[in-house]
């Protein structure tokens, strides 16, 4: 284990209000970090703050010499024009570095990361491939440490399951961002969670996601005993000062300074245990008794003369949980048109109860005026609302989903993500509804926030239609899964589990129908001879040569991160070693590769 960055007593502030205050914490280069925490509890400001984008009020930072840091933002930017390999290319900073390596590296990388056409310009990406060439962007450095800001953010369930699998086999230590709490318990080994409920600002557990919530509830439970403890004696003290002068001055000057340290101490606590009030959700349902709200049969549909889907069907009925799976671009958000009639099938029909009540979250957020101020955008007719009957001031209502009063005349554009998420909630339990369409709800969303929507969704009494890439809310949640391919398939599914079986095989599949066509392509006309004799042998060979050298270079990796090999010196160094022939193998089959398969376009 080595250090790799310490923080001491970091401060951060925007106005009067502190994000946080006194952060000390360290990194090492076998941690794999998730830090988590409410909305507005300055995750992405710290991140920033290690990155060097952004000064700390008080505190200092102090790295490992010459540590290479990685920065992956929230945001994606790349300059206008540029295509994806000269977007890695730009990187190359290092004038002493050679240009072919670096070249055969570029090319290694994008491989790995699933692009096949690298003079695709960028502009042209969907936001699941710039999250990947942004990745690639840092990955290139070969970084100690990178620092990752909602990583999953525009990647599909597929694009999510592939980060895993590239985080769980990386060299680096990292410390992330995120709200997917599945993500999080598949590719940690320490969480921290920022939040003024904690002593110290924030609580770091080492431990997978799930061992985290154990410690986080022996801690609360800690310290809500400690409050008790504390207003007990408390509460004596406060007696004996309110007896007459004569009884305390009988008393030592040290007891009346203890008791005023301790009144402080449990306005602490208390201060403290507030802090995690949630949001409190709650959608209503009209309580009709019709058993077949929706039904879809044989529903199809194309788009640009693209087939999305075909043969869909389903009933909706109240108690129905149903879960929409797909790549970006699938179709899944016309399904949802389809569904609320915006759009009409191409073949097939979609049956409606009568006079249904329908209520839709909007993922892009367009039924938000970013210019109305927060206590016209929860209601809209004055300061007051009626919620179930019942008479309710604005400030309450806001209150009910973690608004403060001084926030309610702030414009609905300068809010957080999370914070516009909360306002669309609000409004959707306005209005009863027999079918609730949730278009990735989760976005920007805390985790405390998502455990809340999810409890809310579970009580809620109609039908559910739910998009999202939270795999932890579609288990939870959803008693039915509709997959769609992308390519003009759709197959429901029990469970979310059944599906990743299926994708798995399906992927098994198409990886080997690939490389039974490779090899067909690879063997040149009858007639034209642009290799030689040796040289096409070589090329029928070399795909097989890389894929075994790629596994070996794997293997070598993983024998390197051996705790065991760690904690011995010797066999370290030798793995170490071992490691770097085993990469410069990989690099120099590339190279063979890309000069064979040019020589034979030639």
């Amino acid at each position: 284990m080595a250090l790799l960055l310490s923080c001491d007593s970091l401060s951060k502030s925007f106005g009067p209000r502190p994000l946080f205050e006194g952060i000390t914490l360290h990194l090492e280069d076998n941690q794999r970090t998730g830090l988590i925490g409410p909305n507005g509890s300055g995750k992405s400001t710290l991140l920033k703050i290690l990155a060097g984008l952004e000064t700390t009020d008080t505190g200092s930072i102090t790295t490992k010499r010459q540590l290479r840091l990685g920065y992956l933002p929230q945001n994606d930017v790349f300059p206008a024009g540029l295509t994806v390999e000269q977007v890695l290319l730009n990187e190359h900073t290092d004038n002493h570095g050679d240009e072919h390596d670096y070249h055969v590296d570029v090319s290694i990388l994008l491989s790995k990361l699933g692009f096949t056409d690298v003079d695709q310009i960028v502009d042209s990406l969907s936001g699941g491939w710039r999250k990947r060439l942004a990745l690639a962007r840092e990955l290139i450095k070969k970084p100690d440490l990178l620092l990752l800001d909602e990583p999953t953010n525009h990647l599909d369930v597929e694009g999510i399951l592939w980060l895993e699998k590239l985080l769980l086999d990386a060299p680096f230590a990292f410390l992330l961002v995120s709200h997917d709490r599945y993500f999080l318990e598949n590719v940690t080994n320490r969480v921290i969670e920022l939040d003024r409920a904690y002593a110290n600002g924030f609580l770091s557990v080492i431990g997978s996601y799930s061992q985290f919530l154990e410690k986080r509830v022996e801690y609360l439970e800690a310290q809500a005993s400690t409050e008790k403890s504390l207003a007990g004696i408390v509460r004596r003290e406060i007696e004996w000062l309110q007896r007459g002068a004569k009884a305390r001055r009988t008393k030592a000057k040290g007891r009346i300074e203890e008791a005023n340290r301790l009144i402080v101490d449990l306005a602490d606590v208390k201060a403290r245990n507030t802090q995690r009030e949630a949001a409190n959700l709650e959608f209503a349902g009209t309580q009709r008794q019709t058993r077949k709200l929706l039904v879809a049969k044989k529903v199809g549909i194309s788009l640009g003369g693209r087939l999305l889907f075909s043969d869909v069907n389903f009933v909706l009925a109240p108690g129905t949980r149903l879960g929409f799976l797909g790549p970006n671009g699938s179709g899944k958000t016309s399904l949802i048109r389809l569904l609320t009639g915006e759009l009409q099938p191409d073949t097939g029909e979609i049956i409606r109860a009568n006079v249904l009540k329908i209520v839709t979250f909007d993922q892009n957020r367009e039924q938000l005026n970013k210019n109305e101020i927060l206590r016209r955008a929860l209601s809209p007719g004055g300061d007051n609302i009626v919620y179930r009957g019942e008479g309710m001031h604005i400030s309450g209502w806001a209150k009910r989903f973690n608004f403060r009063s001084d926030q309610l005349d702030m414009k609905v554009g300068e809010l957080s993500g999370g914070e516009q998420a909360r306002i669309l909630i609000a409004r959707l339990m306005m209005h009863p509804a027999d079918l609730l369409i949730l278009d990735e709800p989760t976005n920007d969303l805390d985790i405390q926030t998502l455990e809340v929507l999810e409890e809310s969704l579970e009580d809620f009494p109609g039908a559910l239609v739910l998009v999202t890439h939270d795999r932890f809310m579609l288990d939870r949640i959803s008693n039915e899964l509709l997959a769609i391919d992308g390519k003009g398939g759709a197959r429901m599914h029990a469970s979310l589990t059944e599906w990743e079986r299926a994708q798995e095989m399906a992927t098994k599949s198409e990886a080997v129908a690939k490389k039974a066509a490779a090899k067909v392509a690879s063997k040149p006309p009858a007639g034209l001879k642009r290799l030689s004799y040796m040289e096409q042998r070589e090329w029928e060979q070399i795909e097989e040569k890389i894929v075994r050298a790629e596994a070996e270079l794997e293997s070598r990796q993983k024998a390197m991160e051996d705790p065991g090999t760690s904690r011995d010196h010797v066999k370290l160094t030798q793995c170490c070693r071992e490691f770097e022939k085993s990469q410069e193998a990989v690099k120099t089959l590339y190279a063979r590769w890309e000069k064979l398969d040019a020589k034979q376009k030639d």
